[in-house]
Order: C-alpha cells, then structure tokens, then sequence
C-alpha cells in the first residue's frame, strides 16, 4: 500500500479537493464527474488505500464517508445511460473478460516463442500460468451460482478442459527440464490453442448464460468472495461496487438464520445493538466463545472442510495457509461440483464406503508445487452411529517428511 500511495500523492489530493468541495456544501452530482475520472483506472484496494490514507492524516472518517453518496451517484449514472453492470469495472464478468484479453496476448507470445527455442518458450508459459487462478476463480465462485440455477453441464466441461491445460502446462515443463525442445515446441502451440479455445466457449457460452441466470445480488456475493481466490494479471475496478448492489441475502444461508433465530431468543430485534457477552459454546470438554474457537482452527496447521450428511460443503477453515483454493461460493455446494469430473468417482466411494461404515480412513499424499501434500479424509458420527458427514483435512508436511533425529530443548 504505501508505494501505492508514493505513487499517488496527486489522486490522493484530487479526492481530498472533492470531499473538501462536498464539505463546503457541494452536491454530489457536482463532483460526480470528477470523482468517476478519478476512479475508473483505479481498483477497489487503491481507492480503499486513499481513504485510508486520509483518514491516517486527520481527515474525520465522517468527512470521508461523504464519499459513499458520490460513488452511489456514479454508479447509479453508469446504469441509467445504459451501461451494463457487467461492462462496469469491478464487475466479476468484467474482470473475467480483461483477465482473457491478457490471456489472448500472451497465449499468442507462447505461439510465436515455440519458433525461438526453449528458453522463449519457458518464458513464455511462465508468463501465462496466471490463467489458472482465472480457472480457479471460476471453478469456487462462479460455477456454485450456476449450478443454483441448474446449469453444471457445461460447467463441469469446463472444468475437465481447465484440468487439460493445468497438465498441458506441467507436461511442457518437463519437456523443457530435459532439454527436449522437439516435442516442447509442438507442446507449447498445443497448449496456445487449449487456452484461445476456452476463451472462446467462456465469451461464447459460460459468460451470456451466467449474465441471464444469475441475480445482481448474487453477482455482488461473488464479488465479495474473489478475494479469497486471487486474479490473474488484473484486479477489478472500483466503480461497480458490490456494496451498491440489493442487499438481499442468498437463499443458501436462510435455514441457518432461522436456526440460530430460533436456539437463540436473546439475539432477536428487542436486544439488537446491545452490548452481549461473548456466549461460551460447550464443548466436549471446556467451554470456548465462538470467536476463539474460529481463531484456533484457522491457527492449526492443517486446513479443515466438513461435509455433510447430504453431501454438501458445510465448512472450512480459512487458514492463510491454505493449501488448495476455497472461497465462500462453495458454502451449501454439493461436493461432487467440487472436484473435477475424473475425480468425482473416487469422492462418491469415499462418502459412501464411510456412509456404510465399511472404512474409517482414507489418506493421500503428493508433491505439489515442490511441497509433499498429506490429505486426510475421516468419517464423523455422532453418539448413535448416525453419519454426521466428512471431513478433510490437508496439509503441507514437507518440513515434518524431513525431520530426523529429535529436538529435547527449545532452540529459540
């Protein structure tokens, strides 16, 4: 952030003239313009940067908040000359279709170094492996929205296609490790291709159907969970906003509201805003406030996800140090769509082979990236017998594979 804001000294005084002018009475309108000039080559973490930046220097956070009504404003704007919601930046189909204009480019540089040799090619693909976290995003947080709406098929194509370009890039590799720079050549126009093709069936397909199937609340919920994911070259823009968007909430959380409404009488509309006491939930042994128990499962150093007896994803840890890629939209999602289609055999006999109490483990283990994987998949019951659900659990064990010897005294 801070050489953001080195950089920016001038956008930063730009915005403080506009609260200043909004301070002095200005209406929102006014400096409507001026304030979309200011942002529309920004993203939402450089706007947020300058506020912050305002606010650390003594301007009153109220002053600041100003602001909200101007970006209401714009937004708003956008909308009535007829600009669609997705052409806006910050959208998440617009950050998909900026992500493939770089993908084109860049796919094309790959083409043209399989003429040049191995290192141009190693270059090359290097420069254009970020397009699996274009995947990836898609896969956690745009295909649950679909899947709502029953559209998977095409969907889970798609994600067999995106396993096809994640080994293309791995098989190249070793290609270009052994110096074989015949068939890494031939790899690397393959390869080229595989990408350019699945821009086109996103921008032809995928992208239309999710447009005309998925709510601008639900679109506003993905946004808020593409963080957690990360981008490819790109970040979104900050002038649609998802906080701007209808403030309705998916559907997939009102049973457990209504749970929590219904087990929990003291938390309703009469004691709102009152100051609580955090609750202390019982344990097996020992009590824990809810925050504390989160805290201490995001510390361990292993990830969690918890399935349940339906077979949908109840849970996960959000650890930093997470191994594979989760982001909110996985929430209530049936684990078959979790996992790509060559996988979801191996997932159903797991389930079931718990569900029927025929095994109580199962354990893999894989170099990834460097790092030796260790996943763990465990049944849970409750006191009776009854199947509760599953969960996995994943690490990265490398530095435990290498420990030998022993370690008696802290070596702090």
């Amino acid at each position: 952030m801070s050489e953001f804001l080195q950089e920016d000294k001038a956008k930063i005084e730009q915005l403080k003239s506009i609260i200043d002018r909004l301070a002095q009475g200005a209406s929102p309108s006014e400096v409507k313009k001026e304030f979309h000039d200011l942002i529309k080559e920004a993203d939402a973490a450089e706007v947020a940067a300058m506020e912050q930046s305002l606010i650390d220097g003594g301007l009153p956070v109220e002053e600041v908040q100003r602001l909200c009504e101007v970006h209401a404003d714009v937004f708003k704007a956008g909308l009535e000359k007829g600009i669609k919601a997705d052409k806006m930046p910050g959208h998440p189909i617009h950050t998909f279709m900026a992500e493939n204009k770089e993908a084109k480019r860049l796919s094309r540089v790959l083409g043209r170094a399989a003429w040049l040799g191995a290192a141009s090619i190693k270059e090359a693909a290097e420069r254009l492996k970020p397009i699996i976290r274009h995947y990836e995003r898609k896969e956690n947080q745009l295909f649950p929205y679909l899947e709502r709406t029953g559209f998977t098929g095409p969907s889970k194509v798609m994600w067999g296609k995106h396993d096809e370009i994640r080994n293309a890039f791995k098989v190249l590799d070793e290609s270009l490790a052994a110096s074989d720079s015949k068939p890494a050549k031939k790899q690397a126009k393959e390869l080229a291709h595989k990408i350019r093709t699945m821009i086109f069936m996103e921008e032809r397909i995928l992208f239309p159907n999710a447009l005309k199937r998925i709510s601008e609340e639900e679109w506003a919920e993905i946004r808020r969970g593409e963080d957690a994911i990360g981008f490819a070259w790109v970040k979104p823009g900050a002038e649609w906003d998802p906080e701007l968007v209808g403030r309705q909430k998916s559907s997939m959380y009102s049973h457990f509201e209504a749970a929590i409404a219904a087990a929990s009488p003291g938390l309703g509309p009469e004691n709102r805003g009152k100051a609580l006491q955090p609750e202390l939930l019982n344990l097996a042994v020992g009590k824990l406030p809810l925050d504390y128990l989160n805290r201490i499962l995001v510390s361990l150093p292993f990830d969690l996800s918890f399935v349940d007896a339906d077979n949908k994803v109840l849970y996960y840890s959000d650890s930093p140090h997470r191994i594979f890629p989760r982001s909110p939209g996985i929430i209530g999602r049936d684990v078959e769509n979790c996992h790509p289609p060559k996988s979801v055999a191996t997932v159903k006999k797991i389930i079931e082979s718990f569900r029927n109490k025929e095994k109580d483990k199962a354990e893999f283990w894989l170099e990834l990236g460097g790092k030796f994987i260790y996943i763990s998949y465990k049944p849970i019951f409750d006191d009776s017998g009854k199947y509760l659900g599953t969960l996995e659990m994943s690490m990265d064990a490398s530095e435990l594979r290498s420990l030998q010897g022993q370690r008696r005294l802290l070596d702090w």
